[in-house]
């Protein structure tokens, strides 16, 4: 369809009336004009750098500051730069700041201490206790420990070598925690009634006793759960610390 116009190039009187109104350069585009351009001004966006009090690292792993590995955080000691620059163990990763991760094992710290490795890590001149690892390892057991007490408030565990063959023929045992310095052949015994259950042996039967309100405990099992997970792990980190 054509449009008439008269002679300055308007629209006839009888056609469609045409906003002339000027354009102004700093007004803001139509909403429909902001979609459609959002691509073309959007561009990549800025990738943000950690600050310096946060971890540099997201996910399951974390780099072990002594060896270079990358392994699961239930498999590592978080450690963080605390007052006065001393670096500060923390087993339940929770602290602020940011985390300075080894692999949890005695020579790994010591390897961290001896190499300045912490100060490295951390970009600062810090100060590490020369009983670091054993302060560690001490935290850990009484997480452990700790953990297990809470298990049996919840009803996951068993004491005792006739209420634990009674838990491991219901076919629902997770995990064993027989006494370091109960007998060794009594609990390889146990431990072959099911085949495959991980077995915990750091803690002594006094340690487990106190954990369960009990003077000593040799034998103890327990049900699947969060705890246990929690106490597998926490086991096997203390292991690493306390050398065997």
């Amino acid at each position: 369809m054509t449009i008439e116009t008269d002679l300055t190039g308007d629209p006839a009187p009888n056609g469609p009336p045409v906003d002339q109104t000027p354009l102004d350069p700093g007004a803001e585009p139509s909403a429909l004009l902001q979609e459609v351009l959002a691509p073309v001004y959007a561009g990549p966006k800025p990738t943000r750098r950690p600050a310096a009090d946060e971890d540099e690292e997201t996910g399951p792993t974390r780099r072990c500051i002594a060896s270079g590995e990358s392994l699961p955080t239930t498999e590592l000691v978080r450690f963080v730069v605390g007052p006065e620059n001393a670096i500060v163990p923390d087993v339940d990763a929770r602290l602020p700041g940011r985390g300075l991760w080894l692999r949890a094992r005695r020579d790994m710290i010591e390897t961290a201490a001896q190499k300045r490795l912490f100060a490295k890590a951390a970009r600062a001149n810090v100060s590490v206790a020369p009983d670091l690892a054993d302060t560690v390892a001490e935290l850990l057991r009484r997480r452990c420990l700790n953990h297990l007490g809470l298990a049996q408030r919840a009803g996951l565990v068993a004491s005792g070598a006739e209420k634990v063959r009674a838990q491991i023929a219901s076919g629902r045992t997770a995990a064993l925690l027989g006494a370091s310095d109960g007998s060794l052949a009594e609990r390889q015994k146990m431990s072959a009634l099911v085949p495959g259950v991980p077995v915990v042996d750091v803690l002594s039967s006094t340690e487990l006793g106190g954990a369960l309100g009990k003077e000593m405990a040799v034998h103890v099992a327990l049900l699947p759960g969060r705890l246990t997970e929690m106490i597998l792990e926490d086991a096997n980190r203390f292991r690493g610390l306390r050398g065997g």
